[in-house]
Parts: C-alpha cells; structure tokens; sequence
C-alpha cells in the first residue's frame, strides 16, 4: 500500500511539472522601445521585444515583462525601434582587381541602417554568392543579399559578366545556368537585348516561376512585358516611353536612346495614368532611382572632393566615377539640358504612380562606376528624394522596409515588428514618421539578434577607412 502511495506521489509530482510549461529564456531582450509599425503609421507606447536567434518571439506591453528572462538586455530609453532598412538595387562589380573593395562596402550599409540588399546584377558572381552563405551563416558581418547574379544582355552587353542571350535556346541555357547557382531573381539589361528575347526571357522565366525586373529595350513595349509577366522595371525610361502618344511611332524609327528628348517633350499625365494602373493591377514594381538621376544630372556643377564618404570607397571604385563624369561633359558638349528635363518628368511620376498603387521600390543604385552615390547615405538620400517628390515619410518608409520583402514574398517574415518576424532592426533617436531626416539618427542595429551599438558601427566604417 505504501509502496502504491508513493508511486501515485511520485506521479502526480511528475505530471505537475509537465502542466506548468518552463519559461522560456530569450537570446536577447529588448526593453523600453516605442515601436515603429510602419505599415499603419503608428509608434507603440514603452514596449518589449524578445528575441531568440535570428527571430521574434515575443512582442508585449512592458507592464506585461514580468517572469521573462534572457541572456541579454538591451535598454533602448525609449528610443524609436523599426525594422531595418532594405536597399533594393544596388552593385558589386568591377572584376577581381576590385573584389575587396566592393566586400569593404559591407559594413557601410550596416552603418546606415540597412541590413538587407537587393544586388541586381555585376561581374564578380562567385564572391557574392559566397558573401551571401557567409552571411547567412554568421562568419562574415553584412546585410543578408538577394542577388540576380550575371544580367542578360544581347550579343554585345554592355556590362562585364552579363550573360549573352540571341534565341531562345540561349534564353533557356541563361536560365538554367542562373537556377543552378541559386539566384534570387533574374535582371534583364538593354545593352543590345532585342525586343523578342527581352519578351522571351520574361515568358521562360515565368514558366520557372523566377521574378524578372530589369531595363527594357527601347524596340520593346512595358505593357506587353507586364502581359507576359514581368515582375518589375528599374528606372523609369520605360514607363516615361509607355506614357507618350509618339512611342509606337519613335519605335517604328530605331532611335533606341535618341527617342528620349520626343518622350519628355510629348509625356502625357494621362496617359501615364492608364499605365499605372495597369501596372498597379499587375503588381508590377517599379525601382525610381531619383537620388542617383539628381546626382548624375548636376555631376558637373558639384565638387564632389570633400564627400564625407568619399574616404571609405576604394581607389579602385573611384576611378571608375570618371565615365559618368566623361559621359556628362559630352551631354554638356552637345546641349546638356536633355537629363535635367527627364529627371525633372520622373520626380513628377513618382506620386501618381504610388497613388495608382503601384509598388515603388526605394533603390540607390550604388555600386562601382555610379559616381558618388555611397553604399548606405545614398539609401536615405532615396527615402529623402521620395518624400521630397509627394511621398509622405511614411509612404517612403514602405518603398524599402514593406515593399523590398514584398517583391519576394517575403512579408510574412519581413516587414514589422512582430513575433514571427526576422530581427534586423533599426534602433532611432528621432521618429521618421514625422521627418523623413529622422532616420539619420541611428543609436543601434539589430542584425538577425546580434546588437551592434553606435560605436561599434562606427568602428566598422573606420576598419575600411583609407
């Protein structure tokens, strides 16, 4: 009998301690954070954030802390936490002589707040898909990378590295060549792409169920590429030509790039709209790039020698600032007004077509030969344009932080900070929502849990200083 009591003793004990569930202890802690939903627009009151790993796990009220542990704590003081920034077109090229200097970038998006790339497209493949596995492995420091790998061009590309691509045979060689090395989505160039592989790629590419987004060659027409499924453009060249009643006439002449004075002088606002919204109802995303078009616009008016980050960019990528400068004293040469007045017609696209619904994707274009638009800064002088050109701080915000997750259906681990959600987070002095400036003001990332302070941001730009 007694030997029976125990036994029921020692089993009740034992299913005790199954009832009552172990608290579980987080990797990382934040406390006192005033929550930026960017999505809705709105800042929480003083609230905690666990984190285990690379993931949310809990996101409550800090009148609910009570009981929960981690290993470590973070006391952000009430301090603006968001999540952190998506840079969505930027470069890594110019071939091995210049492979350092392009993984010396790394720690500069860190340092602006940006822990997430989208690369579309260079000549040094191998090093940055190695660069994305170590990332994503944790033995290398940098922003997690999507990649297109090598762009496809035409028989003659205009880019190192890019992929040669005539029929259709070529088309499905491309394809299978960029599925086997695991790209991210595939990047179209219009070097001298002809119009029927530009439609060809987009149609092989949509059987494999692969995003296509890219230039578009100018024999082309973006309505018919978005029939076929194309997923996005970079630029806007190819909306301003859609948006003119003389493009099917311009193209009838073969005058490529020579079309674009006609097409800034004929844009038609209405016409423009009917293409956004056809746009808008194929859930195309459009990349504006307006910072880099104001900087390459007015290249030769502005004494770019004091930048501040002028010194942590490698001799190598400096030197090649110099085509674009070469290339705009040639506009100069010959007139020169022709960028600033089709500059001035895209930053008057930009609000339409947001209102239209159409996904804008906030993208620096950084990267070797696109002179003085440093990796990081260039990012916030993109959300600044936006905002300067009719988006609202907030509406900026989501061109990077909802619509970057968003064009690789990412949104349900990207986007908010929410339990279930990756932990790369951005930590504020200021509050963007109420000045786009304000996220300048960076006191700390989070990157996949790991905390790096102000200073140790800082102690990373200075590591690749010259």
């Amino acid at each position: 009998m007694k030997k029976n009591l125990f036994l029921l003793i020692s089993l009740s004990i034992l299913l005790g301690s199954w009832a009552v569930p172990q608290k579980e202890k987080y990797d990382l802690l934040i406390l006192n954070a005033k929550i930026i939903d960017v999505e809705k627009g709105t800042v929480s009151t003083s609230s905690f954030i666990a984190i285990t790993k690379d993931t949310i796990r809990l996101v409550g009220d800090m009148t609910k802390l009570k009981g929960i542990k981690a290993i470590e704590t973070l006391d952000a003081k009430n301090k603006f936490v968001m999540p952190a920034l998506w840079d969505n077109h930027v470069h890594f090229r110019g071939g091995e002589a210049l492979i350092q200097e392009n993984k010396n970038l790394l720690p500069l998006f860190l340092a602006f707040g940006i822990t997430t790339v989208r690369e579309a497209g260079g000549d040094i493949t191998p090093q940055v898909m190695q660069w994305r596995n170590q990332i994503k492995a944790g033995e290398l420091v940098g922003p997690t990378i999507f990649t297109s790998g090598p762009k496809l061009d035409g028989s003659k590309p205009s880019w190192a590295g890019s992929i040669k691509v005539e029929n259709e045979k070529d088309i499905e060689k491309a394809l299978d060549s960029l599925q086997s090395i695991g790209v991210d989505f595939v990047k179209m160039y219009d070097g001298n792409l002809s119009k029927e592989a530009f439609y060809g790629i987009i149609k092989a590419a949509e059987k494999r169920g692969l995003k296509t987004t890219g230039h578009m060659p100018l024999s082309a027409d973006i309505l018919e590429g978005i029939n076929y499924g194309l997923d996005g453009t970079e630029h806007l060249y190819y909306i301003l030509k859609a948006s003119s009643p003389k493009a099917d006439s311009l193209t009838k002449l073969n005058l490529g790039y020579g079309m674009m004075g006609t097409l800034v002088e004929t844009f038609d606002a209405e016409l423009a709209q009917k293409v956004y919204q056809k746009m808008a109802q194929k859930n195309v995303f459009v990349t504006p790039t307006i910072y880099i078009g104001q900087v390459l616009a007015n290249i030769l008016k502005t004494d770019h020698s004091k930048d501040a980050l002028l010194p942590y960019i490698g001799n190598g990528i400096i030197k090649s600032y110099q085509g674009r400068i070469d290339g705009a004293k040639r506009a100069s040469a010959n007139g020169g007004f022709l960028q600033t007045k089709t500059e001035k017609i895209f930053s008057e696209m930009v609000k339409p077509m947001y209102k239209a619904g159409v996904n804008i994707l906030a993208g620096s274009d950084c990267g070797s030969n696109n002179s003085f638009v440093y990796p990081g800064e260039s990012l916030h002088q993109e959300l600044i344009h936006l905002v300067r050109v009719g988006l609202t701080p907030q509406e900026a915000l989501k061109t990077s932080i909802i619509n970057g997750p968003k064009f690789f259906n990412k949104g349900k681990i990207y986007g908010s900070v929410s339990k279930g959600k990756i932990s790369d987070l951005l930590i504020l002095d200021q509050n963007p929502l109420v000045a786009i400036q304000n996220i300048k003001t960076i006191n700390g990332v989070v990157l996949r849990g790991k905390v790096y302070p102000k200073s140790v941001l800082n102690k990373m730009m200075e590591a690749v200083k010259k």
